[in-house]
């Protein structure tokens, strides 16, 4: 096969760790010569990043994994590739499932992609599982958007929670160092993105594995200390990060967020359960009323600041009544959006084991009865917009109005305005409010308008 005639696509499902996880595999892919087909069927080599977090994410996989496979016989040459966390998880069990594959790889193999493939193109099915320091990104993503990036700061997570994979599929917590972190954001700035999102599977667990600590016993090297050392980096104007842990979300890291103008006011803090009882039997190290205080503690520095969540409903053995103390946790806090999910038993984690098993119709009821609720919620915390002036980060054209052009506001809502992209495009543009819906907002351009 010719270079001309390499293709690949990507698909990805899952969290924003696998998106990012993506964006460098196409720019390995890139760099190998090969070019970005925007239909699967066009390509010649076909990269799934997968997704094991729930039940039906997984099954998604194999449904496209099965037509691939019969496509595979009418074209040899097909590569096909199984990266992220089925991959992990299932290992060369993925290989007797789909032995039309040609590699499956953990997400800790992200950078070692090209040389993998060279085995492959040498006539070998070629599995790479194996635990892994990860070495230095050296790699140029493909990213997807030109205003917006992920920055990886903290792979994998030495979390254990009863109910999650993550660990089992991501490997142990390993930082990068904060020179490596700055010198890529002082890239992406160069090349005009405006807003970095640092990402970690716990990102408030950034830096204690790495070397060193003061006279006092801290660490060095916090999420804290790397927002105040990444701050001032040329031509990036607003700072994100994601995901948090209650356990470690701290009132020195609020305190820098509130001090530090690029950070913005905007925190995802999954809280998973209101119940007590529920929160010890996932493991998860803190009780409601702690995380009550978290909110409340950053409401105090930012009053305004948006707060996003995760939530999951029907894990073995919760009761109605403790399912009611969600349900008041979501009331009494007022979420901007919580991403909720029924429990759904992962292979290799302790709670799938368990007997005391909740059915699938009450599961439901239950993420119905919260979904209702989130969205009430979220739309009297919308109501606070309507009439404000809000910055907003222009990403792209609004896909069901060419008229119109769409980004984020510093607290994460998407905004809608009227624009042209081709002016508009990663230029923070004043916008007065005038629609609210319970997670968008449309508006009017005020440019010159102090807010």
């Amino acid at each position: 096969m010719t270079t001309a005639d390499r293709r690949y696509h990507i698909t990805t499902f899952g969290c924003q760790m696998n998106k990012a996880d993506s964006e460098r595999m196409a720019g390995v892919l890139e760099e190998m010569g090969y070019q970005w087909s925007e239909e699967p069927e066009n390509a010649n080599l076909l990269l799934y990043n997968t997704c094991t977090i729930r039940d039906n994410a997984e099954h998604k996989v194999y449904s496209h994994l099965g037509r691939q496979a019969r496509r595979k016989h009418q074209e040899p040459d097909l590569t096909i590739v199984v990266a992220g966390c089925v991959a992990q998880q299932e290992g060369e069990a993925l290989l007797r499932r789909v032995p039309e594959l040609d590699l499956v790889m953990g997400p800790q193999h992200a950078n070692r992609l090209a040389d993998l493939l060279e085995q492959v193109f040498d006539g070998n099915q070629v599995v790479a599982t194996e635990s892994v320091h990860i070495i230095e990104d050296i790699t140029k993503p493909r990213r997807d958007s030109k205003v917006t990036a992920w920055v990886n700061v903290i792979y994998g997570c030495n979390e254990r929670c009863t109910y999650c994979v993550v660990p089992n599929v991501r490997g142990i917590e390993q930082s990068r160092t904060p020179e490596a972190i700055k010198s890529e954001m002082e890239e992406l700035g160069r090349q005009g993105y405006k807003e970095v999102t640092l990402l970690g599977q716990n990102i408030d667990a950034y830096g204690r594995d790495l070397p060193g600590s003061t006279a006092e016993g801290r660490n060095l090297y916090t999420l804290t200390d790397l927002l105040y050392y990444v701050h001032d980096v040329p031509g990036v104007e607003r700072i994100r990060f994601a995901t948090s842990h209650p356990r470690y979300f701290t009132e020195r890291l609020i305190k820098a967020c509130q001090e530090l103008p690029k950070v913005c006011e905007h925190f995802h803090i999954p809280f998973q359960s209101g119940d007590n009882e529920i929160l010890k039997a996932m493991s998860r190290g803190y009780t409601q009323e702690k995380y009550r205080r978290i909110i409340d503690t950053v409401r105090q520095y930012m009053p305004d600041a948006s707060i996003s969540a995760d939530a999951i409903v029907g894990f073995p053995g919760e009761t109605e009544a403790q399912f009611e103390n969600t349900l008041k946790l979501v009331e009494d806090i007022g979420f901007d959006l919580l991403n909720t999910a029924a429990y759904s038993p992962r292979p290799q984690t302790p709670a799938a084991l368990w007997e005391n098993q909740l059915s699938e119709e009450v599961k439901s009821d239950r993420l119905q009865r919260l979904n209702h609720l989130v969205n009430t919620k979220a739309a009297e915390r919308s109501w606070r917009y309507m009439g404000r002036i809000e910055e907003v980060l222009v990403e792209d054209q609004n896909p069901k109005d060419p008229h119109q052009v769409m980004g984020r506001t510093r607290g994460n809502r998407l905004t809608f305005f009227k624009g042209s992209i081709d002016e508009l495009k990663g230029q923070i543009v004043k916008v007065k409010i005038t629609e609210v819906r319970p997670f968008s907002l449309t508006g009017i351009s005020c440019a010159g308008v102090d807010p």
